[in-house]
């Protein structure tokens, strides 16, 4: 299994201690992701460092402020560093609202060039702004491979993803009480843009809800996405790793 969205520079173990426990857990691969010019060179060192990590790194949409020239270039030179497999992770957070719409915009839209200019995939979060990320993607991502980090759409969208041929990867709430809708999304995503995340130390799995997350708990979310799609746990392990591959380089 692997954990294609990760940041273990927030979480409060060791990052080596997190790695180990996901090995332990059969998680063979992570993707951890920078949030901005302070975490970003730290994911790469850490990708360096550990042979089962591998890192994105980009502005997130709620510390876009003030984007500008300086901090796309900083990022398109971190972009062609050993072990930087995505770009991101950037997009539009309409529930926090951590910075002015405009600058998500214009962080979002040059993070998609970086992107394209460097051959990677960009990594996109969208809180509350899924009809304009949509947009945005349509209209500017075209020959990008899109992430759809922590999919929390409705099926109809999971629908509009795929058909523009958007990888959807589902976190810890697909398995909580009161996301039927999400579980619903999870089931008619195809097999071949499926990939599963922690999103950790956030979003902890229904048995973990409460507490940290780590890498390792992507394993409950994985057993759950095959059992909504009626498949065995090996056969959706092999279809996420073969997509994360394709995707990231693993």
């Amino acid at each position: 299994m692997i954990d294609s969205h990760c940041h273990l520079t927030l979480c409060e173990e060791p990052a080596g201690e997190v790695v180990a426990e996901a090995l332990r857990a059969g998680v063979a691969r992570m993707l951890t992701v920078g949030l901005g010019e302070e975490t970003n060179p730290l994911v790469v060192e850490l990708a360096t460092e550990h042979e089962e990590v591998r890192a994105a790194v980009g502005r997130h949409p709620n510390s876009a402020g003030g984007f500008d020239r300086t901090a796309a270039e900083a990022i398109a030179g971190l972009a062609s560093k050993p072990g930087v497999a995505a770009i991101g992770e950037t997009g539009l957070d309409y529930y926090r609202d951590g910075a002015p719409r405009a600058d998500q915009m214009r962080a979002f839209e040059a993070q998609i060039e970086i992107a394209r200019a460097a051959g990677k995939p960009i990594v996109v979060h969208m809180r509350e702004s899924i009809a304009d990320c949509f947009d945005v993607l349509s209209a500017r991502a075209g020959g990008v491979t899109v992430v759809l980090h922590c999919f929390s759409g409705d099926a109809p969208q999971a629908r509009t993803a795929a058909a523009n041929g958007w990888y959807c990867s589902f976190a810890g709430n697909l398995t909580y009480p009161r996301s039927d809708s999400l579980r619903e999304a999870a089931r008619v995503v195809p097999e071949e843009l499926l990939l599963v995340e922690t999103d950790s130390p956030f979003l902890s799995p229904q048995s973990r809800r409460g507490k940290p997350n780590r890498p390792a708990a992507v394993v409950e979310t994985a057993e759950r996405l095959a059992a909504e799609r009626g498949v065995s746990y090996p056969e959706l392990e092999a279809a996420v790793e073969a997509n994360a591959a394709r995707v990231f380089g693993w």
